[in-house]
């Protein structure tokens, strides 16, 4: 039995030693994670080929504030920060306390007896340790020990000499007194990697309330795994890239003056969203987005009385959801329009325009029945007519006012049967060739469109309504945006509104409401009379109201849930020279689009292929020469838009 235990340990210890001569040729992930080598000096250590320098804080200023080590975490440069935390006994603590307050008390007397001048130092370390000891009896205190490490890391050796100079010249201005960890450095590198390991152990004593100050974490951040870039973190140059679907809402307001950065902002917005599969619709009452759409390949409908596309309001969406009256919702929605079409509605007025809407879609033979709501709808002169058929003075006064858009100067708007559909995943509706007047009674028709469009379908979707203080400032067009704020969601929707009259989109409270309803809030420059407003609802502190009165162009604040941080939008060259207002630099893409024309070389048409058929039919040649320059057909380009060829900047 002995002799077959001592054969099988054998066996064993064989199989174990040939599986260590196995593992030595095989490659363990200690290999794959180790540098390719290790250099100690007195003042770096080198780690494959970057270099390593660690200080240790030996003296601290005597009173600080909170968040007073903000400019060490955000110093510009990488940088590596720990800090281990040693609670003591607080019997012990007294006990050190009281011993040393007897010595600083005698050397006090000493230099009194003597009839020499009391050492402050000695004084205020006295008073300190005096107070500390009644608060640490009173238990009001606790006592710590701690350790503070900074290393700092370069490519090059020239490098991190320099940015060594700047931490020590920044900790010098907060009264913080460095040292090298000359000899140490390979101690001080393993006391700053996460491995929680303090090799140094250089303390210094502190109490609560001094430890509780030296909290890091106050740069925030808003990064995450996916989604678009916004700009950078102005406190630490990190990527603001966030998705606004995770939250709970996809909604976002755009507050700035005008010259601000705020539409150089949205179309930025725009661009990145539709790169990454979204479908945008952009209701645009400045004409600001055509290069954008004809570059992306989208389409730019200009929304004019001669126009060739045609919206008419009374369309229905022709969806059928259970437990809504979609007729009736539609009438409500023409109601709000009207309203803005016609002025002010007593409830006289208001009761006649009701029963005549009714009466005008009962006369296509649409009822409340889902099955009737495919018909062809009804259009604005249809409504004239049942205005002027109820022979009463009311319901002809509201045909009157409503006769211009049927027969006067305005016949061509609203009075045709729609003949456009949106197709296209980048779609900007433009609203610049009407009039003042006009603009919002064109805003409200299109936006109705769209959301009927956006409820026959889900899809992710991004609609931006740019200056929408034309709807905000009439109530029912107002009341409209607030409910698809609200709703939105529901049909993967992401609503942008965008003003630079701050005062005017809240001064209702659906405007208000949209604002609440909107999980991102972007504030850029405002001016001196809208910066109190914009305080008192969002809440800002002194400082970021200087920072919003003092911003530069697409600089301001990024409000993210309950996050928020300092924005400043960035683009690349092709971004920038697509989403630029800038009149000057607009003038110079004219005059360099102008030259490119002239400049072009005719372009010969195409061979046409070879057929064995053409020799029963064989066609006269050309001479290239005789060809008149009319017959040449004009370069190609994007909407007459071209794009300097350089190469983008990577953010």
């Amino acid at each position: 039995m002995f002799f077959k235990k001592d054969k099988k340990t054998a066996s064993q210890n064989q199989e174990a030693a040939s599986l260590k001569n196995m593992q030595k040729g095989t490659v363990s992930l200690t290999d794959v994670i180790a540098p390719s080598s290790v250099e100690v000096d007195f003042n770096f250590i080198r780690v494959g080929e970057r270099f390593y320098k660690t200080f240790f804080v030996v003296g601290y200023p005597r009173f600080v504030s909170p968040n007073w080590l903000s400019p060490v975490i955000d110093f510009n440069h990488s940088l590596n920060i720990s800090m281990f935390i040693y609670p003591t006994s607080s019997p012990d603590v007294l006990s050190d306390l009281r011993r040393k307050t007897a010595e600083m008390e005698a050397t006090i007397s000493s230099q009194i007896d003597q009839g020499l001048v009391v050492d402050s130092k000695v004084q205020a370390a006295l008073d300190d340790a005096q107070a500390l000891m009644e608060e640490l009896a009173k238990g009001m205190e606790r006592f710590f020990q701690m350790s503070l490490y900074i290393t700092l890391y370069s490519d090059s050796l020239a490098e991190l000499d320099a940015a060594s100079k700047k931490l020590e010249s920044t900790l010098s201005s907060l009264l913080i007194l460095p040292k090298t960890a000359t000899l140490q450095m390979e101690e001080g590198f393993k006391s700053t990697i996460p491995i929680a390991i303090d090799q140094l152990y250089i303390t210094r004593n502190m109490d609560t309330t001094s430890l509780a100050s030296t909290f890091p974490f106050t740069s925030a951040t808003l990064t995450q795994d996916k989604g678009i870039m916004y700009g950078l973190n102005q406190q630490n140059d990190s990527l603001i890239v966030f998705d606004r679907f995770s939250l709970e809402n996809a909604n976002e307001v755009v507050f700035g003056k005008s010259g601000s950065g705020k539409s150089f902002l949205i179309k930025l917005e725009s661009m990145r969203q539709f790169m990454f599969g979204t479908e945008v619709i952009i209701i645009d009452p400045e004409g600001e987005y055509e290069a954008i759409a004809k570059t992306f390949g989208g389409e730019y409908v200009s929304f004019t009385p001669s126009s060739g596309v045609k919206i008419n309001p009374f369309d229905l969406s022709g969806l059928y959801v259970e437990g809504e009256n979609e007729l009736g919702l539609k009438i409500l929605s023409l109601h709000g329009l009207l309203r803005i079409v016609l002025g002010e509605l007593d409830a006289t007025h208001d009761a006649i325009l009701d029963r005549a809407l009714v009466e005008t879609y009962k006369q296509k033979g649409i009822t409340t029945d889902p099955a009737t709501q495919k018909r062809q709808p009804p259009l604005m002169e249809d409504l004239y007519k049942v205005l002027l058929g109820m022979e009463d003075s009311n319901a002809n006064e509201l045909a009157l006012r409503l006769e211009k858009f049927i027969k006067g100067s305005l016949s061509g708007l609203f009075n045709q049967q729609s003949n456009f559909d949106i197709s296209n995943p980048f779609t900007v509706f433009s609203v610049k060739a009407l009039e003042g007047e006009l603009r919002p009674i064109a805003m409200h028709i299109v936006l109705d469109f769209i959301w009927t469009k956006v409820r026959k379908s889900l899809k992710k979707r991004l609609l931006i309504l740019d200056e929408a203080w034309y709807l905000m400032k009439y109530e029912d067009s107002a009341s409209f945006v607030y409910g698809i704020a609200k709703r939105a969601r529901k049909y993967y929707l992401a609503l942008t509104t965008a003003t630079q009259d701050v005062q005017d989109f809240l001064s209702t409270d659906y405007g208000k409401a949209v604002l609440s309803n909107s999980s991102i809030q972007i504030l850029l420059k405002q001016s001196p009379t809208e910066i109190d407003t914009v305080s008192k609802i969002f809440y800002l502190s002194s400082g970021e109201k200087e920072l919003l009165l003092s911003a530069a162009i697409g600089e301001g604040l990024f409000f993210a849930g309950l996050s928020h941080v300092a924005i400043k939008i960035v683009a690349s060259p092709f971004e920038k020279e697509l989403a630029t207002s800038n009149p000057e630099e607009l003038k110079a893409r004219e005059d360099r689009n102008a030259a490119n024309q002239i400049i072009a070389p005719p372009q010969t048409p195409p061979t046409p292929p070879t057929d064995p058929f053409d020799k029963l039919s064989p066609t006269p040649s050309v001479n290239p020469q005789e060809i008149s320059p009319t017959q040449i057909p004009p370069a190609t380009n994007q909407g007459n838009f071209s794009i300097p060829q350089q190469e983008s900047e990577v953010f």
